[in-house]
């Protein structure tokens, strides 16, 4: 008798406990299994094309990009993929490169508004690139004309070695000298004459170049300024 009052005491007790907990757990937690109103919903599409949501970070979508929404659906966050290292270093390598770039297509701007202020019409391009192909064509006139004096020159040499035809070493020193400094001077023109004409080439190609960039230019800037 005594062990059987001791065993319902026991029951009672236990069963007092496990109410006491389910209330407990009652009051954590909203009726009915709900959500706290201020938790997110977390968003994404797997590997696989599929649109997965849960109430925490996807793990399925670790290496891409989740959504954390707002009860209403709106996006609260965009939550960035879990990279490796090699994955990280070819990020911000993607992405230095992409600053290069932006970085280039500025200046590019910026040159584009310096020439079309130096050469606002076809005009004036054409102008400064007659300028400076009139400089060098100077140059080389005057180098021409050295050439022609050396010419003459050359003819009192060998007007002079006229008269050791028979023998050429007999000639004095100073003749051969002046013989191999005439040969000399007009090798230096000859190269420098070269020299000007790459140079010709070279501003050709420079204005060639504006040209073609600034052709565009041209044609927006005048629509822009025509009457409406």
């Amino acid at each position: 008798m005594l062990a059987s009052t001791q065993a319902l005491k026991a029951f009672l007790a236990f069963s007092l406990a496990a109410a006491s907990g389910v209330h407990a757990q009652q009051q954590q937690q909203p009726a009915g299994g709900a959500r706290p109103s201020g938790a997110g919903i977390y968003s994404c599409t797997d590997a696989r094309g599929r649109t997965i949501t849960a109430d925490r970070p996807i793990p399925d979508c670790i290496d891409r990009e989740q959504r954390e929404l707002n009860p209403s659906g709106t996006t609260r966050r965009k939550v960035e993929p879990t990279y490796t290292a090699r994955e990280q270093a070819e990020r911000e390598e993607r992405e230095r490169q992409a600053q290069l770039q932006a970085a280039r297509l500025v200046e590019e701007r910026r040159r584009e508004r310096a020439l079309l202020v130096r050469y606002p019409n076809p005009a004036a391009h054409d102008r400064e690139r007659a300028e400076a192909l009139v400089q060098v064509d100077v140059v080389i006139q005057a180098a021409k004309k050295r050439l022609g004096e050396l010419a003459d020159d050359r003819k009192k040499v060998d007007d002079e070695l006229e008269f050791y035809k028979k023998d050429p070493s007999k000639a004095p020193d100073a003749v051969r000298r002046r013989l191999d400094d005439n040969a000399r001077s007009v090798a230096v023109q000859n190269r420098f004459i070269g020299e000007q004409e790459e140079e010709k080439k070279r501003l050709n190609a420079r204005f060639d170049e504006e040209q073609a960039r600034l052709k565009p230019l041209w044609s927006a800037n005048a629509a822009a300024q025509a009457p409406r």
